[in-house]
């Protein structure tokens, strides 16, 4: 378990072991969760609606697999934008919001400005999608792709 938690978030070992159930699990119930973190139901649901009143967690989702959704082809893509300018960021943003396409979308530091995952049926669905959407975005000067070969480690999020 790391040792480093911010100081502000005031968790103690049940706190961390109902973060490492829900992770696994989210749909597990208070009874059952109670039962492995070791606490009777209704203090186990307290500090779960704690952890969820203080935005520690942020929301309930199921996990989806692509490819059995027909989505087989991830492609990582950097973009650089002409002007780093807080009107040609929030273009390209608001842009990027309308794209199904874009799974992920962050904004970076170093050389490029944005770093996209995007899902697709193919490597042609991968090309509609750059000629016809994301070069099109005005302010666009750049873009790098990369086609991953196979993840070696997935999360859905870190917890202490």
């Amino acid at each position: 378990m790391d040792s480093f938690l911010a100081p502000s978030t005031n968790l103690d070992t049940f706190d961390i072991q109902i973060l490492r159930e829900l992770r696994t699990n989210g749909r597990i119930s208070i009874q059952e969760l109670s039962e492995r973190i070791g606490l009777s139901p209704t203090p186990a649901a307290r500090r779960l609606r704690h952890l969820e009143d203080a935005g520690i967690i942020t929301g309930y989702c199921a996990l989806i697999d692509e490819v059995a959704l027909g989505y087989e082809v991830s492609v990582f893509v950097s973009v650089q934008l002409d002007k780093q300018v807080d009107v040609s960021l929030d273009q390209f943003e608001k842009a990027i919001q309308a794209f199904p396409e874009v799974v992920d979308c962050w904004l970076m530091t170093g050389n490029r400005d944005y770093l996209l995952r995007v899902a697709t049926t193919g490597l042609t669905a991968f090309e509609v999608f750059l000629t016809g959407k994301l070069t099109k975005v005005p302010g666009v000067a750049n873009i790098e792709s990369s086609i991953p070969l196979r993840r070696v480690k997935s999360g859905v999020s870190r917890t202490p």
